[in-house]
């Protein structure tokens, strides 16, 4: 299985996904854990201003009153004693505790320096020293927090002196629903990362989208060479490349176009002398060397006229129409029958094939004949498939050795030593088979067959042309 895409597009998107996923994360795990310290902070200095406040109030009451007063205030979470006993304030330091040094420093601040103050950090529902069992008041008891909402252990016991000497005690801790998350939060992070997700999915797609379309630019010009140019918009760089890309067209065009005018011009200027050699050569009264004459001539006519051939693209003027391949093949059959060659055929397509049919039938024609001149018989194999055509011409000749079977295709290309000028031909028929296939949208390749022999494969689009 596959864990990295293959596209740039699909890397781009793991990437990018990846990273803001993690970012995501850091950054809400970040937020509510100091979102948890500051509600925390922030519930314990409301405490202590609120203890401060009754402080203050039963300070400026006579001593009758003040179980009257407390007995108002002393409502969970906060309990309000006059009878509790002294406590003692435990740590090494005022930094020992962090929460209780906060808390004292709040409760100094409302009540003043020279307040007589002990604040108690129980954590753990561990008993206070010196605090009297008793239900009811939560001494011990720790508050119900979430996750990284805060340090643990909330409850906390003050035990305030009045101007009179009186010592007051409170018993309270931070309020757990202060801790709770609001769903504001998440749905915001929610909300932000789907956002910055479909920004960067539209933005790797324009950025690989040019990518793709100067990919199907390239794979259309090797089919035609005057395919339409590319669009040049978009930014800066996309347009450049775009436009390196139709200059690169235009050059080709160009410099194919001015091969196949010389060509031309060599194989219409070679007609005269070619036809000049030929009158003469009939003039000769030795018929043995008359006829190799005419042999050498009627070759180098047959070389122009190939090598013409296979340097233009002559099929691409031709007309893409619906071709009964069946019926083009038993043509073939016909004409071979007729010169005395036969090939067999195994398989059939019954639908119409999109091609050029006189550049397909050239194409079937060189085929055969290299099967049947160096391979003594051919055989046809047809297999038609849901998006190409596969056809196959065997032959049962010595084969090639593996490194000639791609040089095979190169021009005046022979590929062992029998097959000299004593067989026919030029060495241009593979050449301007494969080139019609190109041009089809197809291909040819050459491979040695099990026993004996050679395959040739072409294979063809069934759509399109």
């Amino acid at each position: 299985m596959r864990l990295v895409p293959t596209s740039l597009f699909g890397r781009l998107v793991l990437v990018l996904l990846g990273g803001l996923l993690l970012a995501q994360l850091a950054t809400a795990y970040i937020n509510l854990a100091e979102r948890g310290q500051l509600l925390y902070r922030a519930g314990g200095m409301r405490l202590a201003q609120q203890i401060a406040d009754i402080v203050k109030l039963l300070d400026a009451l006579p001593a009758a009153e003040r179980r009257k007063i407390a007995s108002v205030f002393n409502a969970p979470p906060l309990v309000v004693s006059l009878d509790r006993p002294p406590l003692r304030e435990e740590g090494t330091g005022a930094d020992s505790d962090f929460p209780r040094s906060m808390f004292s420093r709040v409760l100094r601040y409302a009540l003043g320096d020279d307040a007589k103050i002990v604040v108690v950090h129980a954590t753990g529902g561990r008993e206070v020293a010196g605090a009297p069992e008793r239900p009811g008041p939560p001494w011990g008891m720790m508050p119900h927090r979430m996750a990284g909402a805060g340090p643990p252990g909330a409850s906390f016991l003050v035990q305030v002196a009045l101007r009179d000497g009186a010592l007051v005690t409170f018993a309270s801790e931070v309020s757990p629903q202060e801790s709770a998350v609001p769903w504001r939060v998440a749905l915001t992070l929610v909300i932000l990362l789907a956002t910055v997700v479909l920004l960067s999915l539209i933005a790797v797609r324009w950025v690989t989208g040019p990518l793709s379309a100067l990919a199907r630019a390239a794979e259309e010009l090797g089919e035609n060479l005057d395919h339409p140019p590319m669009a040049e918009t978009g930014p800066a760089e996309v347009r450049r490349a775009a436009k390196a890309f139709n200059t690169m067209q235009q050059r080709l065009a160009r410099y194919l176009s001015d091969r196949t005018r010389i060509l031309t011009a060599m194989s219409h200027d070679l007609k005269t002398p070619i036809t000049r050699m030929r009158l003469r050569a009939e003039a000769l009264e030795d018929e043995s060397l008359r006829g190799k004459f005419v042999h050498d001539l009627e070759e180098m006519q047959a070389m122009v006229t190939q090598t013409l051939e296979f340097m233009r693209d002559t099929s691409a003027a031709e007309p893409v129409q619906r071709v009964d391949l069946m019926a083009l093949i038993e043509s073939l059959r016909t004409d071979y029958a007729d010169m005395g060659k036969n090939f067999d055929v195994h398989g059939a397509c019954a639908e119409p094939l999109p091609a050029r049919p006189l550049a397909l039938r050239r194409c079937l024609a060189n085929l055969l004949d290299n099967a049947i001149r160096y391979g003594e018989r051919a055989t046809i194999e047809i297999e038609p498939g849901p998006r190409q055509l596969v056809l196959r011409v065997l032959d049962e000749g010595p084969g090639m050795a593996a490194e000639e079977l791609e040089r095979a295709f190169e021009p005046f290309f022979r590929g062992e030593a029998s097959r000299s000028r004593e067989t026919g031909g030029s060495g241009l028929g593979l050449g301007i088979a494969r080139n019609i296939a190109r041009a089809h949208g197809g291909d040819l390749t050459l491979q040695n067959r099990a026993g004996r022999g050679l395959v040739a494969t072409l294979t063809l689009p069934r759509a399109g042309g």
